[in-house]
């Protein structure tokens, strides 16, 4: 048990690319998401995209920036920023929405199609990408380029 505690991971934090690999691909699929909520739901629809998919983008930094920064000081900690990281992380999201759902420029459809969508897309995206090996932690290694 000793051990939990005092343990600590060194070296490359493989959460942090596969974010960050996650969060560019969120970039890219942004505005075709964005159109898309224009088109059915007008302009209010286009702007709850748009906060939908900040919302999504920082949940996935934030929860690769605790994992990351606990694993550096022991892995019961890291286990405890996993677990209750999580459920801090849902009342985010669900104050973010709270503090925004009378707006003037809120659909909450769109924004709650756009945080489901964006979420799952996401993931499902990325698990083309990383290495489900721990040989190569977090995203495949690019083959050598052949002349």
């Amino acid at each position: 048990m000793a051990e939990l505690v005092t343990t600590r991971l060194e070296g490359p934090a493989p959460e942090v690319h596969v974010s960050r690999d996650m969060i560019r691909r969120g970039l890219i699929a942004a505005p075709l998401l964005i159109a898309v909520s224009a088109v059915i739901w007008g302009g209010d629809g286009a702007w709850s995209a748009v906060f939908g998919i900040a919302l999504v983008l920082f949940n996935f930094a934030l929860a690769a920036a605790l994992i990351a920064m606990t694993a550096r000081i022991s892995l019961g900690l890291m286990m405890f920023a996993v677990l209750f990281g999580y459920l801090i992380r849902l009342g985010l999201i669900f104050l973010a929405i709270w503090m925004v759902k009378d707006a003037a420029w809120i659909s909450l459809p769109a924004l709650g199609a756009t945080i489901i969508v964006t979420h799952l897309g996401l993931l499902m995206w990325e698990l083309k990408y990383v290495a489900l090996s721990l040989a190569h932690p977090g995203l495949k290694p690019h083959p050598p380029l052949t002349h």
